[in-house]
């Protein structure tokens, strides 16, 4: 047993998306440095969903190799949507079949949490104390700020962001607040910064509540500066990321705790695969299953990049190279280790009684029947090729949204 109460032969795994940007990976794993520095004497490892090496199955290979037969898994993930929800624990689940001598005990994301709330007023204080010392000091009441989350087709996770932003919004007394998203659902950054700067307010702070660089954040950046340019007017700053502040790293650590504790319960109130949210109504009960094993450890072997890896990867498109005199790769001349096959036998469909025994249910077991008034007692045999698709977003004809924001040709 280690001094955190974690029992012999376990192990963590920090479960994170991936990035085009190699240094949104390289900032990634530091989550799993700071850590290993946190259970000295405990295996820690970490994977990605698409786009970086190492691959989940990867990280869950070398905990493996170091005699770990359980495993305490975290999403990395600032709120529960379908990356939490189905994506990660799919392959975990894959994983497990295929692996019967190790046991995976999944945890919850890392939500609306204080400490996550302490760390984002650090940041955006910081950029409030640069612009202050080099542009002159504007007060409070008349700066506006604009909090911005990735965007998700999962509106439960959505709104998470603009209860960050209000926690912000009143805990610093700015004049006003809003939220917009990088993409998927609406506002998108250039319609709410453009709605934003028609309020009047002497200066804009642009904090992305992100945990980590990547293609997203410097597009955020990319879509504040061209706002700007169209009201010389008004000072916009641009906070930093949220990244490996120790703040941060206590919310993962609060996580593993929950999983040994046996108190990793994730909130299913307003889960759309359970409940019959507005507008979402016809994806209660679909199945659990991962949409990225198609890409994963794409990227993988890309890190010397022309651009040192912070670049959206467009230096990895065989015309853009072409045009800059650059050295262009195919990306599938790199190796990645092979994806793994979804095991389609979905026991656990949203909607559904949850009973695993290794805690895969959305960060918790689901053994408790919800009641609501129609069955969902589905056969998903999954007898098809695996074509899968996201079920189709209800407001993609939104007017300032839900397409993510097209990429700047050089």
């Amino acid at each position: 047993m280690s001094k955190n109460g974690i029992p012999e032969m376990t192990g963590i795994m920090v479960c994170g998306h991936g990035s085009r940007n190699q240094n949104a990976a390289r900032e990634f794993a530091t989550v799993a440095e700071g850590l290993k520095a946190r259970y000295p004497d405990v295996p820690v490892e970490y994977g990605y969903l698409e786009f970086c090496n190492p691959v989940i199955s990867e990280g869950l290979d070398r905990l493996r190799a170091k005699g770990v037969t359980r495993v305490l898994a975290v999403p990395g993930m600032l709120f529960a949507a379908g990356h939490a929800k189905n994506d990660i624990p799919s392959v975990l689940n894959t994983y497990q079949a295929q692996n019967p001598g190790t046991v995976i005990n999944y945890g919850r994301e890392l939500g609306i949490d204080l400490k996550m709330i302490r760390a984002a007023g650090a940041r955006i204080q910081e950029a409030l104390d640069t612009a202050n010392r080099e542009q002159g000091e504007v007060a409070l009441h008349d700066t506006l700020l604009m909090v911005v989350g990735r965007g998700s087709s999962d509106p439960d996770a959505n709104s998470n962001v603009s209860k960050v932003m209000r926690m912000l919004w009143e805990g610093f007394g700015f004049g006003w607040g809003e939220t917009c998203y990088s993409g998927v659902t609406f506002p998108l950054v250039g319609p709410g910064l453009s709605h934003a700067a028609k309020l009047g307010y002497k200066r804009i702070i642009v904090f992305p509540y992100f945990l980590f660089t990547g293609v997203l954040v410097k597009r955020i950046y990319s879509e504040t500066d061209a706002v700007a340019a169209n009201h010389p007017e008004i000072q916009f700053i641009k906070a930093s990321y949220l990244s490996d502040h120790p703040l941060v790293l206590d919310t993962f650590q609060d996580r593993v705790q929950e999983i040994v504790e046996g108190q990793a319960l994730m909130n299913c109130q307003m889960c759309k695969y359970r409940e019959q949210v507005l507008g979402f109504e016809a994806e209660v009960g679909l199945p659990q299953e991962s949409h990225h094993h198609h890409v994963e450890g794409i990227g993988g072997g890309l890190e010397n990049c022309p651009c040192k890896g912070d670049c959206d990867a467009s230096c990895r498109d065989e015309d853009f190279c072409k045009a800059h005199g650059l050295p262009w790769t195919p990306v599938h001349s790199h190796a990645s280790p092979a994806p793994l096959e979804p095991v389609h036998d979905h026991s656990h469909d949203h909607g559904h009684p949850h009973d695993h025994s290794h805690d895969h249910a959305h960060g918790h077991s689901h053994d408790h029947d919800h009641g609501h008034g129609h069955s969902h007692d589905h056969d998903h045999s999954h007898g098809h090729a695996h074509d899968h698709h996201h079920h189709p977003y209800p407001h993609a004809d939104h007017p300032h949204g839900p397409r993510s924001m097209e990429k700047k040709k050089s």
